[in-house]
Parts: C-alpha cells; sequence; structure tokens
C-alpha cells in the first residue's frame, strides 16, 4: 500500500505577528511548524504502512526552508519525502496549489491513498486536499476519523458529521483528509531523528513536474490574500444593581427594547 502525504509549513501561531503596512504576516519573525492537523495526517499514513507493509512519502510545497518539515515527518516513520519548490509557485492561493501538488502527485506515481490534513492553520480554507482529488480525477473523503479497514481494492471509513458521523466505503486510489480524533501522533525516536537527518530530499521544480505556467503562482491564482489583521475585540456590557425586583424589571425591559424579549 502506497500513501502519500501532503503536509504544509506554517507559522507557529503562538508567534505570529502582522505587517501593519502591509497587512501581511510576518513569516521572517515567526517559527515554522508542521502543520498541526498535518501531524494526524502523517501518523496515519505511518499507520496505515504498519497495517499493509507498505510505504508513506510526504510532499510539500514551499521554499528550501520547508524542508525542515518533511525531516520532522520521517523521524516519525514516513520513508521518503518530496519538496516541490520554485520562485514561479510564489503567491500561488489553493486553486494554484492544488493544481501543482496534483502535478507533483502524478510524477511520483504508483499511490493508493493521498492523506492531507483536514486544513492550514494559515489558511484554514480546507480546499487544497478536495482540489487535489478533483484534479487527478479520484474521490475524497473530508473530515476522516476513523479507518474501519482497508485493503488493496476499497477502504472503509468514519467520517464526522455535524448530527454523527457517516460510514463510507471508497474505492482506491482515494484522497482523504482526517481531523485530529483520528489518532495521536507519535513522538519521534532517536533512531528516527538520525534517519531524517540523513535522509535525501527530492526537490522538484515546475519544468520537472511539467505544469501550465498560466496555472500556477500569481499567475493561477484566481483569489488573493489583499489583509491579514488581528481583529478588534470589544467587550461590553451593562450592570443592574439594586433589589432583586428592580433589577429584573430593568433587564426585562433592557430586552425588551433590544428586541431580543418579545410579548
Amino acid at each position: 500500500m502506497n500513501v502519500i502525504v501532503c503536509i504544509k509549513q506554517v507559522p507557529n501561531t503562538a508567534n505570529v505577528q502582522v505587517d501593519p503596512e502591509t497587512g501581511r504576516l510576518k513569516r521572517d519573525s515567526a517559527d515554522s511548524i508542521i502543520n498541526p492537523l498535518d501531524e494526524y495526517a502523517v501518523e496515519e499514513g505511518v499507520r496505515i504502512k504498519e497495517r499493509t507493509n507498505g510505504k508513506v512519502t510526504v510532499i510539500t510545497m514551499g521554499p528550501a526552508q520547508a524542508e525542515s518539515v518533511l525531516r520532522v515527518a520521517i523521524s516519525r516513520g514516513a520513508d521518503e519525502a518530496v519538496l516541490v519548490s520554485d520562485k514561479a509557485f510564489c503567491g500561488a492561493d489553493t486553486l494554484a496549489t492544488s493544481y501543482t501538488l496534483s502535478c507533483a502527485i502524478k510524477v511520483i506515481g504508483n499511490y493508493d491513498i493521498i492523506i492531507c490534513g483536514k486544513q492550514a492553520s494559515d489558511g484554514d480554507t480546507a480546499q487544497t486536499g478536495p482540489g487535489i482529488a478533483g484534479m487527478l480525477d479520484i474521490p475524497h473523503v473530508s473530515y476522516v476519523k476513523k479507518i474501519e479497514s482497508v485493503d488493496d481494492k476499497s477502504i472503509k471509513v468514519e467520517r464526522s458529521m455535524e448530527d454523527g458521523c457517516d460510514l463510507i466505503e471508497s474505492p482506491i486510489p482515494v484522497l482523504l483528509t482526517v481531523v485530529k480524533e483520528i489518532n495521536s501522533p507519535r513522538m519521534a525516536s532517536l533512531k528516527g531523528k538520525m534517519v531524517a537527518k540523513k535522509a535525501v530530499i527530492k526537490t522538484l521544480d515546475a519544468i520537472s513536474i511539467g505544469v501550465d505556467v498560466e496555472k500556477i503562482g500569481f499567475k493561477g491564482s484566481p483569489t488573493q490574500v489583499m489583509k491579514v489583521f488581528t481583529p478588534h475585540i470589544e467587550i461590553c456590557g451593562e450592570k443592574f444593581s439594586g433589589q432583586a425586583h428592580e433589577v429584573a424589571s430593568a433587564f426585562v425591559k433592557k430586552l425588551s427594547n433590544t428586541g431580543i424579549l418579545q410579548k
């Protein structure tokens, strides 16, 4: 069973700053980490490998420094890693990113399951995973909380829903996006860290994956982030004091005046 796990390097949300002039994230000032939900994707990929005697390849699109999150994934059990990196990819939105990653996955080839975290902490769109599936013309299941069974022909999963969960069976190949309830990511072992440190990371650029230059980066992005800002939170309230019957009367009157309480 060959599993491809898509991961992303994101700013550490505990130390994110916004440039007041440009309205963009100061990525240089923030520590970069593996996207939190992608940790669950990596763990589930490794678990499938262990159950099926398979192989896990992790892939990310980003600058050269994104190699660090690939090594984190290798230290936790992934076998190979691919960095998709080219200046031409800069400014990609979810559509351009999905297209670029789908082209890279076609080059890697020979996959049965593709796993992504539900969404990235720096965008929260949850669009890239389904976008990749659409461009590869394979089925996908989002919000996966449990893998019931898997073999070389099909996979059965539980998908989280607002009113419970669905049990879905899909043919392989398939793309899954997973939620944090699916597992508890393992810590890297000393041996794993040593393997990750020595691992050779394969790099693919725009030419090597054969992309259409009109569909990548800024050119291929119909949407663009114009501004990022921290929303202003204003806490306001009104205190009622007096005797119990006076407070109750004033409170009811206030609710009536605002239209919340109606006769």
